[in-house]
């Protein structure tokens, strides 16, 4: 008998983001990079500052479905640098996707917008984040991105 999958959540990241960059039509999808401007990093017992660096780099398919590749670092309040690389996809109604290119607000509930974060660190307080599997859900604010991580038991 194999265990039931259950998960936890551990922290939000609110990413501030900057203007993309649009590199340009591939052949297969349209290439942006979005500048990470910093942010925060919110959970219960957790606190930390995302620093002003990194980028979201994006894929953008013909049907609006996005490949999305973010790799950034975070300094926790006591001290701890994590660096991320996050994975993901997002996916909508293309009338919703079209609303999110134009900068707008969209119900997050509209958007299939999940990733899977790897985490690294040399801290022996975070170590666990390099054992364990995790899952984000997202949500593209117009000048933020918002991941709720949850980690996989």
């Amino acid at each position: 008998m194999t265990p039931q999958l259950q998960t936890k959540y551990v922290f939000t990241l609110a990413i501030k983001i900057g203007v993309p960059i649009v590199a340009g039509e591939l052949g297969h999808g349209l290439r942006r990079v979005i500048p990470i401007l910093g942010g925060e990093v919110r959970g219960e017992g957790m606190h930390g500052t995302i620093y002003p660096v990194g980028a979201d780099f994006q894929t953008i398919r013909p049907d609006g479905f996005t490949e999305l590749e973010a790799k950034y670092a975070f300094e926790m309040d006591d001290g701890a640098v994590i660096y991320i690389d996050n994975i993901g996809m997002r996916f909508g109604p293309k009338e919703a996707l079209d609303r999110i290119a134009r900068g707008e607000i969209v119900d997050p509930d509209l958007i299939y917008f999940r990733s899977v974060p790897k985490f690294e660190t040399g801290s022996p307080n975070y170590r666990w984040l390099m054992q364990h599997l995790f899952i984000g859900v997202g949500a593209r604010h117009p000048d933020r991105v918002e991941i709720a991580v949850h980690q996989v038991l």
